[in-house]
């Protein structure tokens, strides 16, 4: 089996290594992951100057870009032979509802899925126990391996950061939704320029049975199959009839 790994916290990040470690047994792995923290980038992609590929003492790619480029150079022309999986983390903090918009690690993966490959975004709801989200990604694989999915998916996984002794199970759920984020935090440069710090996530605004917020806060590995069709079929009608005047 052939395992492509990324990530949205740096070639560098112990969730990374703990992953690669968790997946080693499985074949060959390679890493791909950006040369710095690029949490929050979302899908972003580098279109306006060339990208570099640089070998870390340990083997691992690092990219100055994002990790959409990481998955995008590595799928295109980097790898010699396409993944058969692709598997984006251990992210440092959940990635639940409305956080996989911004998500780089959820981008990670979604790239790959856009190409084809089936993908798996990892994320621990804490930053304490890596070992219990590597043990987490090891037991995916190991199903993965034993049972391929037909069709390519996208999973966003969210693992409790507890000992992995004490995690309930898994359950399939759907992403909750947060309350509007805090206020931005304004404060002062040491050259008196007025700077501002974008505010924390919103709390979760639905958190019932069946979201990924849910899952996490009952001990579950949250496990939420992601689609990237963003049409809301259920204005197509209402837009349709003021596009016409309301006719």
């Amino acid at each position: 089996m052939l395992i492509l790994l990324s990530n949205d916290d740096g070639y560098f990040a112990p969730g990374l290594s703990a992953l690669e470690r968790a997946l080693s047994s499985f074949g060959s792995v390679t890493v791909v992951a950006p040369e710095r923290d690029r949490s929050g980038a979302s899908n972003s992609l580098t279109l306006d100057r060339p990208l570099s590929v640089k070998t870390a003492v340990n083997g691992y790619y690092y990219v100055n870009g994002t990790p959409t480029d990481c998955v995008h150079l590595a799928v295109t022309g980097l790898l010699p032979v396409l993944p058969d999986i692709i598997v984006s983390g251990i992210n440092h903090g959940a990635n639940m509802g409305d956080d996989t918009i911004y998500s780089g690690t959820v981008a990670a993966a979604t790239e790959g899925f856009l190409l084809g490959i089936p993908s798996i975004a990892i994320s621990l709801a804490g930053r304490n126990h890596f070992d219990t989200a590597a043990r987490v990604a090891f037991d995916l694989l190991q199903r993965f391996k034993g049972s391929k999915i037909s069709v390519p998916v996208l999973l966003n996984v969210n693992v409790p950061d507890i000992p992995y002794e004490s995690i309930n199970g898994y359950v399939v759920t759907r992403l909750g939704k947060r309350h509007k984020a805090e206020p931005v935090i304004k404060t002062t440069s040491p050259r008196g320029d007025s700077v501002y710090w974008v505010g924390a996530a919103g709390a979760a605004q639905d958190a019932g049975p069946g979201t990924d917020f849910n899952a996490i806060n009952q001990n579950f590995v949250s496990v939420t199959p992601l689609q990237m069709d963003l049409t809301n079929f259920s204005q197509q009608s209402m837009v349709n009839t003021w596009l016409s005047g309301g006719k």
